[in-house]
């Protein structure tokens, strides 16, 4: 049974509330509670439990949960791990609709540990009791005055600005979240830590405030998204809703899977499964928590996707370098000013000033510093600029409070996402300046290049939000291909299966004697390349099983006498099913095309450099199976290597739009057939433009069963 929005809800905002195990000794849990209780002054009714307490600041207690009045919205149970299940089961008989457990002692010690939190999380959920924790360090909500939590906390009143919302998995990293985020003046209104998710999970709690009215963005930070189907369809409501979520997840550095058949089964770990098919949906996955915090602080200004590209200004000239270079490493394009901007620039900045963006501001704002305001505005005013980062050297205290009159009412009126950077790192700032920044809410960094990072997510932000406005229709495959059985198939039946796709491979068939080899090679024409062929054998040329530009018969019947010997040996449990002979193909670019069905995140697809290369360089790109066509080819253009597409020293362009339509055909199969697990054609073969591609060789994986239709 799952939990619903209702019973999360009376939870996240108790209208009552009952503490088990209140207590006045200091130090406690329970008395951490009940002094964070009083402090923000808990206006909802509230009730306490204790077994030697008649009374706790002149309100009688109960002795057991069962005494309670029945229907409280919410428990804290500040109790031992041995008194956690005999309450929570007594808190669904009071109708209690649920609680935070904050005692250890669960799955993270073990087996035993693990089998106290399977029957804690069977009770909830058959109950769909809102149980949060174990080992959780609980929540708070700041707007409805509830802190959940024995960690001490300072209310605060819930501001008008867009309200941000906090969902962990870590009750540490909440706070590290929350105090960064309330430092850089985000208005954060809910932190939860969902701790060892035995009932309620992190897409519990976000689930609940993307679908409700409490927040307008999330900053989500997890190590793992127990429920990846769920996940990816609240960051689809959020983003029609457009609330953006900025994640953080840990795992970037995690080995890839070692049962992985494929080079596409190696190279889609799980992180970067992940992450393409978050930012599919519009998530920002941000790299650190520096960027989170600066991106969360941006668009929780900003939330709207922003129109047009940066404008960078600075009153240092080295300053300009740097954003020329931190902006083309990320890929964010500075705009290109209108005719207007820059006559209107001409006109502030002195005759030696260069009229260009990134824009030097010269010295000039040290004896006029209302510069600084007239020409951000100007700046602003381009249609072209779509955000705005001004990058200054703030000086000494009367200096910056000089740059901050003139410039921050400017920035404060922006609908344009800015971000306003007073360089020098730590050093002091003046109490008038902060006074002034803190009362005109302009994001505020003390680095230009962590300024830059956070605005190319917000940029980003928008071109995944219009990506994810199209999406691919799979097209219908072949469906009298039969039920693959469980692991890899052999190359010449992969290709049998390419071809139903209407995937060129070359010419050829499948021997079984050196004479029938030759019959075949006569037919396609020589030379002729031959491969040995058994559903185990994944790696062929590791044991000898491969032979290329045979170009006769002799030579042919020598490489199968060589090749079923060597084979043979390597491999004496391995019987072939044959030899596949085929034409040797021509010569083109050589890539890679594949896609895998990852258990939790379902379908994802791959290209890359193929052939030996990817084995050197992995310059590949994870796809999302729903990528139009003009998205695929957007990908391939991505690649380090892109620039060998419309050919380097004397090549020409290979033909593009037969690439895209082989990885588009291996979405189609893969959004139809729910029994293949992964393919993998490595080396696809382009020819030159509109020549075509060819899968000279290919893995197919399949997990056995009935071959039943379905997507992900």
């Amino acid at each position: 049974m799952s939990i619903s929005h209702a019973s999360i809800g009376r939870l996240l905002s108790p209208g009552s509330l009952a503490v088990v195990g209140a207590s006045p000794e200091p130090g406690s849990v329970g008395n951490l509670v009940l002094t964070n209780l009083r402090r923000f002054g808990y206006a909802g009714a509230l009730h306490f439990v204790s077994r030697t307490r008649d009374e706790l600041d002149g309100q009688p207690c109960h002795r057991s949960i069962d005494d309670l009045p029945a229907g409280i919205d919410a428990a804290i149970l500040a109790v031992p791990q041995s008194g956690v299940q005999a309450s929570v089961e007594a808190c669904i008989r009071r109708g209690i609709g649920g609680a935070v457990v904050f005692a250890s002692g669960y799955a993270e010690l073990g087996e035993a540990g693990a089998e106290a939190q399977a029957l804690l999380a069977r009770t909830a959920l058959d109950a769909g009791f809102a149980l949060l924790g174990p080992n959780c360090m609980g929540l708070l909500n700041f707007a409805a005055g509830a802190p959940l939590t024995f960690e001490a906390v300072q209310p605060r009143e819930a501001g008008t600005a867009r309200r941000v919302g906090i969902v962990t998995q870590s009750g540490a990293m909440a706070g590290n979240l929350r105090q960064a985020l309330l430092a850089k003046g985000v208005n954060v209104v809910f932190a939860g830590s969902s701790g060892n998710e035995a009932a309620l999970t992190a897409e519990d709690l976000l689930g609940y405030l993307i679908d409700s009215d409490a927040v307008d963005v999330v900053a989500l930070f997890v190590e793992m998204l127990r429920q990846p189907a769920k996940f990816l369809g609240i960051a689809a409501r959020a983003r029609e809703a457009g609330k953006p979520i900025v994640l953080v997840h840990p795992g970037r550095s995690a080995k890839a899977r070692e049962a992985a058949q494929s080079h596409t089964g190696a190279l889609a770990g799980d992180f970067e499964v992940m992450r393409t098919l978050a930012e599919r949906e519009a998530v920002v996955v941000a790299d650190s928590l520096d960027e989170a915090f600066d991106t969360v602080a941006i668009l929780s200004r900003y939330p709207a996707p922003v129109a047009g590209d940066i404008a960078v200004s600075s009153n240092s000239g080295a300053i300009r370098g740097v954003a020329i270079d931190v902006c083309e490493s990320l890929g964010l394009p500075t705009a290109a000013l209108a005719p207007s901007t820059v006559s209107q620039l001409a006109g502030i900045l002195p005759g030696y000033a260069t009229i260009d963006n990134p824009l030097d501001l010269t010295t000039l704002g040290m004896q006029q510093p209302q510069i600084f305001g007239s020409t951000s505005a100007a700046l602003l005013a381009d249609p072209g600029v779509g955000s705005l980062v001004v990058a200054l050297m703030g000086g000494s205290p009367k200096q910056q409070l000089d740059k901050g009159q003139a410039i921050l009412p400017v920035l404060a009126r922006s609908e344009k996402p800015v971000a306003l950077v007073f360089m020098g790192d730590e050093s002091p700032l003046g109490d008038e300046f902060k006074a002034l920044l803190h009362g005109s809410g302009v994001p505020f960094l003390r680095s230009p290049d962590r300024a830059l990072r956070a605005m190319a997510r917000v940029h980003q932000r928008r071109d995944l939000v219009e990506a994810a406005a199209l999406r691919a229709s799979p097209a219908p495959v072949a469906d009298d291909l039969a039920p693959l059985p469980a692991g890899p198939i052999a190359e010449y039946r992969g290709k049998q299966w390419l071809r139903a796709l209407g995937i060129a491979v070359p010419a050829g068939g499948l021997a079984r004697s050196a004479d029938e080899a030759v019959e075949i090679a006569d037919r396609i024409g020589w030379p002729v390349v031959i491969k040995a062929q058994a559903d185990a054998l994944t790696h062929k040329s590791d044991v000898g099983g491969v032979a290329v530009g045979l170009h006769d018969e002799a030579a042919l019947r020598a490489a199968w006498d060589a090749m079923t010997a060597q084979v043979g040996a390597a491999c004496p449990d391995i019987p072939l099913d044959g030899i596949l002979v085929e034409a040797m193909a021509a010569r083109g670019l050589e890539l890679v095309v594949g896609a895998r069905r990852d258990p939790a995140w379902g379908v994802v697809l791959l290209v890359g450099l193929g052939g030996i290369w990817i084995e050197v360089l992995q310059d590949v790109r994870l796809l999302a199976a729903d990528l139009t066509g003009a998205q695929i080819e957007r990908e391939l253009r991505r690649l380090k290597g892109a620039a060998l597409l419309d050919g380097v020293r004397g090549a020409g362009a290979v033909d593009v739009a037969a690439v895209v339509q082989v990885v588009r055909r291996l979405a189609d199969l893969m959004l139809a057939r729910d029994d293949v697990l992964e393919v993998d054609i490595n080396p696809l073969v382009v020819a030159p433009a509109g020549q075509g591609a060819v899968a000279l060789d290919a893995v197919i994986v399949g997990r056995g069963g009935d071959g039943a239709h379905g997507t992900q």
